[in-house]
């Protein structure tokens, strides 16, 4: 029954009925965590020949004689560089290999632009009077921890289909206070939205009145997708190149959810002149990255298609899982006329709109029963979520069989505080 129909006196009987349903869920004492996009232990086991692809002395010299035990290279071996460039749409020349982690990469970046500045800053961001950030949301938690901590003020701009509202970023980008933008551009995390190449060219192509303006573009679930149809994304460093702006976009990639969370390799992509810039400030930081841990990712993949390939295996184990999230939702919730999501075709999670005001209500209840959720507000700078309505799902660590009773609980919840707010709110007006 869709409730925002029923009568003052329907919605009470409901509300008593389910107020028995999630007190048998609650009775059942799961212990659940989907508070982050973890691959699961058979996404790890996929990769289990990672673990001897270099087990010998002799293995440890990449094609191109680098000794990857010792120090040295800090652009990081060219053998793997060459199998990701494509990927990341960039000349393997223009490819930094790093370490583990490109939340730390962003953050480098970041702190680069604060202590010096881009060449064509006028002065190091830090010596600014205000420094600002353009924040699509929902978005990316630990973008926005990143840009807070940096004292650097986040200004929101709702994420469409299509990839941010433009007309919006147009209007901000006058002000030159703001620097930058962060992005997801494929699979957005948490929509799953795929920016459309309007959206790339004029992100590319718009004018800025700072003239350091960078696009951070985290392109984190670059091939990760669930079915065969996936869209393509426009490359930026093309488009941004051909719009007489080649040192826009700062790009960058990891394995991270390919082979080993916390265990892969980081990338970093942009232009000569970007590329030159960021090894300036990795020579200092940095004698080398983790060189084996690249020849392992080498030896293991070998090719491009070897890469595409084995994100098919990924697709199997997750495909179904976001099925299952959909068809719950759809079945427990699709009725009520109080929640909304999307049906991603790949990425690594479900971006589930309850009733507005009650997000942070579901997310209690869940809590109390069992499931433990992304905290509300995570997907909004400062963690706050004007509309109180942003749930992130998050369906990879989990058995199907988990997932089905997390999002039944997940879905109760949902139910119950929209019909508390709709009872409150009918009282009060």
């Amino acid at each position: 029954m869709n409730y925002l129909s029923l009568s003052p006196e329907q919605l009470e009987d409901e509300l008593e009925r389910v107020k028995k349903e999630y007190e048998a869920k609650r009775s059942l004492g799961l212990k659940l965590d989907m508070s982050r996009g973890r691959p699961s232990k058979l996404q790890s086991d996929l990769t289990e020949a990672l673990l001897t692809a270099v087990s010998a002395n002799e293995d440890c010299i990449s094609d191109d004689g680098v000794d990857c035990r010792n120090y040295g290279f800090p652009k990081g071996i060219m053998e793997l560089r060459r199998i990701f460039a494509p990927i990341m749409g960039a000349d393997p020349e223009n490819v930094a290999a790093c370490g583990n982690s490109t939340l730390n990469l962003m953050y480098d970046c970041l702190c680069d632009a604060m202590l010096f500045g881009y060449p064509e800053s006028p002065r190091p961001w830090g010596r600014e009077d205000k420094v600002k950030f353009i924040c699509p949301v929902p978005g990316y938690d630990r973008h926005f921890g990143v840009t807070e901590a940096l004292g650097i003020e986040m200004v929101n701009v709702d994420m469409t289909p299509d990839g941010p509202d433009m007309d919006a970023v147009e209007e901000l980008v006058k002000d030159p206070a703001v620097k930058g933008i962060w992005c997801v551009p494929r699979y957005s995390n948490p929509d799953g939205y795929i920016y459309s190449d309007e959206t790339v060219d004029r992100l590319a192509s718009m004018k800025c009145a700072a003239p350091d303006f960078r696009i951070f573009w985290d392109n984190a679930y670059a091939i990760h997708d669930l079915y065969d149809d996936g869209k393509p994304l426009k490359n930026v460093l093309e488009a941004a190149a051909k719009a007489g702006n080649p040192d826009r976009p700062l790009v960058f990639f990891s394995t991270s959810k390919i082979t080993y969370a916390g265990a892969g390799v980081g990338f970093f992509a942009g232009s000569k002149n970007s590329v030159d810039n960021f090894m300036k400030r990795v020579g200092v930081r940095t004698i080398g990255y983790d060189k084996l841990n690249q020849l392992r990712h080498a030896r293991y993949f070998r090719s491009t298609q070897a890469v595409l390939d084995h994100m098919k295996k990924h697709a199997e184990l997750l495909r179904p899982k976001f099925e299952t999230v959909c068809d719950v939702l759809e079945k427990e919730l699709g009725h009520t006329g109080t929640a909304r999501w999307n049906k991603p075709r790949g990425g690594y999670f479900v971006g589930l709109n309850v009733m507005e005001g009650t997000a942070a209500e579901t997310y209690r209840l869940a809590k109390e029963a069992g499931v433990t959720l992304t905290k509300v507000g995570a997907t909004y700078p400062y963690g706050r979520d004007p509309h109180d309505s942003s749930i992130r799902i998050s369906p990879s660590a989990v058995t199907e069989d988990e997932l089905r009773a997390a999002i039944g609980i997940l879905c109760v919840c949902a139910r119950l505080a929209a019909l508390n707010k709709l009872i409150s709110d009918g009282k009060n007006s």
